[in-house]
């Protein structure tokens, strides 16, 4: 997960976070909608979609927006259905994938995922074929902060774990459900959380140190993130900061 948040960092200095700006607000939307389908509009007895509303604001989607989304999934107006399905693959190099979607044509989308993978060189695998070695985790990352400061705040707000994750920057690793109390008490330590989400992360990591191998990896990565009914694309490859500004660059 750390090489795939690393290009995460360089595109949107690159300017492509803006650029694809109503396409990250239309997932978003479609992940109120399911959230509040399933477990009411009620954002302070709904976990989930209390995280999913954070991820909303944190990508500036506004408020009226929000509840938009929020009110369509809870039956307070009319929208779609949708359904979550996870497809599993592997990216050049042997790189596992997983991709999750919500989608209301489960045919189209299956089409649009498995050409992505055929058509720049990885290859669909069978449900559990990679799937195994994933755990959903909550994770945050912190920009700033003494190591035995961010490691005593973390501790005691209910994280697992903290490495370093570059410079002067550590990533917070926590039981999914304890994701906000962690955030708050990390806040209440003065310690300034650059993000925070509930994901995928693998029990193994491949490390990726070709440029061109980085490049085919990253290249299926984006595709599958440009697909309308793909919310999330989670893999285990590992790029270093060296190979990475070399694919960015």
């Amino acid at each position: 997960m750390s090489g795939h948040s690393k290009w995460a960092t360089i595109k949107h200095k690159k300017g492509a976070a803006d650029k694809a700006r109503a396409k990250v607000f239309n997932k978003i939307a479609r992940q109120l909608e399911v959230a509040a389908r399933e477990g009411g509009a009620d954002v302070t007895a709904n976990a989930s979609l209390r995280t999913v509303v954070l991820k909303a604001k944190a990508a500036q989607m506004t408020n009226d927006a929000i509840d938009r989304a929020v009110k369509r999934g809870a039956g307070l107006s009319d929208g779609g259905h949708y359904e979550a399905f996870t497809y599993e693959g592997y990216a050049p190099g042997g790189v596992a994938v997983l991709v999750d979607v919500l989608t209301d044509n489960r045919n189209r989308t299956a089409s649009d995922v498995r050409n992505v993978f055929s058509k720049l060189g990885g290859s669909m695998a069978e449900p559990g074929a990679v799937g195994w070695q994933f755990a959903r985790r909550g994770v945050l990352s912190l920009r700033s902060g003494d190591e035995d400061a961010v490691m005593l705040a973390a501790l005691d707000a209910g994280a697992d774990d903290v490495t370093a994750d570059g410079d002067h920057s550590w990533q917070v690793t926590c039981d999914p459900s304890h994701l906000l109390d962690v955030r708050d008490g990390l806040v209440a330590a003065g310690l300034e959380v650059a993000s925070m989400e509930s994901t995928m992360v693998s029990s193994l990591t491949i490390e990726v140190a070709d440029v061109a191998d980085a490049r085919a990896v990253l290249r299926i990565i984006d595709a599958l993130e440009e697909l309308d009914d793909v919310q999330d694309v989670y893999s285990n490859f590992d790029i270093s900061e060296a190979v990475m500004e070399e694919v960015g660059g």
